[in-house]
């Protein structure tokens, strides 16, 4: 492979998209709209709500904050463009744009495995170890790690980046995909990626220990719950319920995808479609239908916001 191989000529790419009819495309567009509205403004209220409510102080908002802010991140990364190219015959993104788009969805993929990862070590602290809580998950902690999270987000998109800004692509530039990742970018780049493939295999085992991780910290929490009475078993698991469903919406289809050979399947896209467009909807709907104290939290700020446009009238 001498340097001229390394020199790509395509600067543009062309995505298919999700589906090829262009009426299944305009009822998409229908659709993922209001749920991407939905997800800026219902994670954007969870962030608010918990940094004025004097109520929600403790390190389990305070991580739940930070997970609807990447939320808000990492369902900007990809759905913003994909509803646009829902109207456009031909969807382009340019190689660059391409490889951004991978960055940042990474970056913020990994930061939310690891958030929901810490907010399972929260629990596990809150209900194993109730006396101590206050000592271990103190503020400086809690600023740890979610530090901590987003600079393993950073590592894991810095390795997929750089091991992909070295691929050559000289030929094909159709993406099959409705967004980049790097296993369709792969395929289209005109040099052998079997290593990079396993690099990547490899680089996104974090995915696969934070989810051990996090199973056997409620496997930890379960066992702990059977010498508690009724009530606080009920207490305790209902706190852990909201979340268990947010990491089975999360990880379910991301190991789906990327611990297997990848594939051209149009499932892949469907799978994909959940995990980067509807999950991100759901989280603020699960944590706040289930937690009275979100809820009392919201109804207090918009009773303030509602008093104060009054007061100015």
């Amino acid at each position: 492979m001498g340097s001229t191989a390394h020199t790509s000529n395509v600067t543009e790419l062309i995505l298919t998209g999700l589906f090829q009819d262009p009426e299944v495309q305009r009822a998409c567009f229908v659709v993922f709209l209001p749920v991407y509205l939905a997800t800026v403004v219902g994670n954007g209220l969870i962030v608010l709500t918990v940094r004025v409510s004097k109520s929600l102080h403790s390190p389990m908002y305070f991580f739940l904050s930070y997970l609807s802010l990447v939320e808000i991140s990492y369902s900007s990364t990809i759905v913003p463009k994909v509803i646009t190219d829902l109207l456009t015959k031909i969807k382009t993104i340019t190689l660059q744009g391409c490889i951004t788009q991978i960055f940042f969805f990474h970056f913020f993929g990994v930061a939310e495995i690891l958030l929901l990862t810490v907010m399972a070590y929260d629990r596990y602290v809150a209900i194993c170890k109730p006396l101590h809580y206050t000592t271990i998950m103190s503020r400086s902690v809690c600023h740890s790690l979610v530090a901590g999270s987003w600079l393993g987000g950073l590592v894991h998109s810095m390795i997929q980046i750089l091991i992909t800004v070295r691929l050559p692509f000289c030929g094909p530039n159709v993406i099959d995909h409705y967004f980049c990742d790097l296993h369709p970018l792969f395929k289209i780049a005109c040099t052998d990626t079997f290593v990079e493939g396993i690099i990547v295999l490899v680089n996104s085992l974090i995915a696969v220990v934070a989810f051990l991780l996090l199973i056997s910290s409620y496997v930890v929490i379960l066992v702990h719950l059977r010498n508690h009475s009724a009530e606080g078993r009920r207490k305790a698991l209902s706190t852990c319920a909201s979340h268990i469903t947010v990491v089975i919406l999360f990880f379910g289809p991301a190991i789906f995808l990327y611990l297997r050979p990848s594939s051209t399947f149009t499932e892949d896209k469907l799978v994909a479609v959940f995990y980067t467009v509807i999950t991100p909807m759901l989280n603020p709907v699960i944590y706040t239908l289930r937690n009275a104290e979100v809820k009392n939290a919201m109804r207090r700020l918009w009773d303030k916001i509602v008093n104060s446009a009054v007061e100015r009238q």
